[in-house]
């Protein structure tokens, strides 16, 4: 199986057009909390023989910002017959201009840790550079790049090209979950469409859309993504039907629990 660790972007729909900066209107994204069902697609070199997991996410609306918990739980299964427990617990708080961030992820392998990020990372209004700086595993300041997105407001204007007919995006975001700073993002909308089936009443009069998004490390300006994600989003950000690729394998991801949350103010 893949030694790479696992990524707190399986749900990020990051989950974005550079044009709107910092300071664009927030959509009416909606607080939630869905859990995931997750189960095995693919596995490439037969490194994986089986796989199994959930996914929790909970998105807050504290008036003046995005509180979001994700914890994503899965029992791999190599060729060779052993279980690999892996867990990976990410927070983030964005401020609802998209200017401010702070960010916590936490990462084990069978109760090793793998990964231990923290800190806090600022955008200009204008779109200008940016900063992250990193209080675990140590103390260091990142310079993020113009245009650099933070993850609520990637979703926001991913789903706002949407609606505007973009097929195709290339945009640097910043969600913590690297030590390496921002990684550049390439979306494909795969169309935008109406109202369509779902078991789940409050999504069933939202349109929805298919997304692609791949990673790249912007530092290198690597051409091999370091993680894939596809997904189906909701006009009010939520996602369903993911197919999550690390690279070894590609997990599948289906809602099991749904519920809409308050807003707080």
């Amino acid at each position: 199986m893949s030694p790479r660790p696992l990524t707190a972007r399986a749900v990020m729909a990051s989950l974005v057009f550079a044009s709107l900066g910092g300071g664009a209107q927030a959509t009416d994204l909606a607080a939630h909390r869905a859990v995931y069902d997750l189960k095995l697609d693919t596995a490439h070199e037969a490194k994986v023989s089986a796989a199994t997991g959930s996914m929790t996410y909970e998105m807050q609306d504290t008036c003046d910002g995005w509180a979001t918990q994700q914890r994503l739980d899965m029992v791999i299964t190599n060729t060779e017959g052993q279980d690999i427990h892996m867990l990976s617990d990410y927070t983030t708080y964005e401020s609802k201009d998209g200017l401010k961030l702070r960010f916590r992820m936490r990462q084990t392998t069978d109760d090793a840790v793998t990964s231990d990020l923290a800190g806090d990372a600022t955008l200009q209004p204008d779109g200008g550079t940016g900063s992250a700086h990193f209080t675990m595993p140590a103390d260091a300041t990142k310079t993020l790049p113009k245009g650099t997105l933070f993850p609520t407001r990637h979703t926001e204007t991913l789903l706002r090209a949407a609606e505007a007919g973009k097929k195709f995006l290339a945009l640097p975001l910043f969600d913590g979950t690297t030590e390496k700073g921002a990684q550049d993002s390439s979306i494909v909308v795969n169309g935008w469409n109406g109202p369509d089936q779902t078991k789940w009443p409050d999504l069933a009069k939202l349109p929805s859309g298919r997304f692609h998004i791949a990673f790249f490390d912007h530092a290198d300006s690597a051409s091999t993504p370091d993680y894939e994600v596809s997904m189906r989003y909701w006009d009010n950000g939520v996602a369903d039907n993911l197919a999550m690729n690390f690279g070894d394998f590609v997990m599948d991801g289906k809602i099991r629990e749904f519920k809409l949350m308050p807003h707080g103010c």
